[in-house]
């Protein structure tokens, strides 16, 4: 039998953040991808993407949140499988030349963008009735398995960006279940000393190409420095209040690469100035932060780790993303959440949202 109590917790603020700050995305793809050859029906497909990421988020509701956390592992598993098929078999999808998304009839999709969800599934059913042994760093073998396959399928595509943010999902849900600060200092040490091999034998050329970019952009301005030169030019261009919708230079003119997915920011941050950007920002926060707030009333485990490391992912995205169209960070192809064009990373977060209020909905249950 249905409980009636289910519709009366339905967390109307969180669907109103999530369809407001979509809204402010289809008006950034409106003004960077109309008129402009070969992308005029990108609007609208994202108008798709949004409407069926509901339907995603309304099926995400009827299956209770520990349960999607018993099937954590062998959705894992199916996305551990489904990144080995892209290693096989992948394709560059729409538009780009890395080998990352698998094709199925007239569709693209991204198996990596699923990984940082079913990882959090995982881990919130593996640390149930979790209770750390005193002195012993064993009971992080297993979860630091569900984190290392995928990233290392995730690096040989490669995508670098997306096997960092892995990382960084994770940390936060470890460090909660109690990893010492002495393991915390220890890896650190180990991490800084791999880094040179890492860099001799880990990254491909563009990697390195890129970090060394992110330190100095003016060594290659018509190369791997493009990107960077003219987002910051089309940021820096747009003033205080901006210079209205469709007005962009950067992005109407085709000056910014990959200005309808990774550089979408710099778009509108040129049309809509300082103040618009600012008022991106502070949605992103609103949500990040009323999402939070549902860790203080968890009532198990589960639910807290499922709502870190839900958040994590939004707040990695959302702080990479803008880190590198500033230049404060390395190009590393990471999309602005709810925001860029693409439709893996538009239904993964969509998941993620009906999670939050498949949480939230059962906030009234006693354990």
């Amino acid at each position: 039998m249905f409980d009636q109590r289910l519709l009366a917790n339905i967390d109307w603020t969180l669907c109103f953040l999530v369809l407001l700050i979509s809204g402010v995305g289809l008006v950034a793809l409106s003004s960077a991808t109309v008129g402009t050859p070969g992308q005029e029906d990108y609007l609208m497909q994202q108008v798709y993407r949004i409407v069926a990421g509901i339907g995603v988020i309304i099926m995400t509701q009827l299956i209770h949140y520990r349960n999607w956390a018993r099937l954590g592992f062998v959705l894992h598993l199916v996305v551990i499988g489904l990144l080995v098929l892209v290693l096989f078999y992948g394709t560059g999808g729409p538009g780009a030349p890395v080998q990352r998304w698998l094709k199925v009839g007239p569709f693209f999709f991204q198996p990596s963008e699923f990984s940082k969800f079913t990882l959090i599934l995982a881990l919130s059913h593996h640390f149930r009735d979790f209770e750390k042994p005193k002195g012993d760093w064993l009971w992080m073998v297993w979860p630091l398995a569900l984190m290392v396959v995928p990233v290392a399928l995730i690096i040989k595509q490669p995508d670098l960006g997306t096997a960092m943010l892995l990382v960084i999902v994770f940390a936060p849900i470890i460090f909660l279940m109690g990893i010492r600060f002495k393991t915390i200092f220890v890896l650190g040490v180990f991490s800084l000393a791999s880094l040179p091999i890492v860099w001799l034998f880990g990254l491909k050329s563009y990697q390195k190409g890129r970090i060394l970019t992110f330190l100095d952009p003016e060594r290659d301005p018509l190369g791997s420095g493009y990107h960077i030169i003219q987002s910051k030019i089309a940021i820096g261009s747009g003033g205080l209040f901006g210079k209205g919708f469709g007005e962009g230079t950067q992005g109407q003119l085709n000056f910014l690469p990959a200005h309808h997915t990774d550089f979408i920011f710099s778009v509108f941050s040129e049309e809509w100035g300082f103040v618009g950007a600012m008022l991106v920002l502070v949605l992103f926060l609103m949500l990040a932060l009323w999402s939070l707030a549902e860790v203080l009333k968890a009532k198990n485990r589960v639910s807290a780790i499922q709502i870190i490391g839900i958040v994590s992912i939004i707040i990695s995205h959302v702080l990479i993303n803008i880190g590198m169209t500033t230049g404060l960070m390395p190009v590393v192809g990471v999309p602005l959440p709810f925001f860029s064009y693409g439709g893996s990373s538009m239904l993964s977060m969509m998941f993620g949202i009906g999670l939050l209020l498949n949480i939230r909905m059962r906030r009234f249950e006693k354990n």
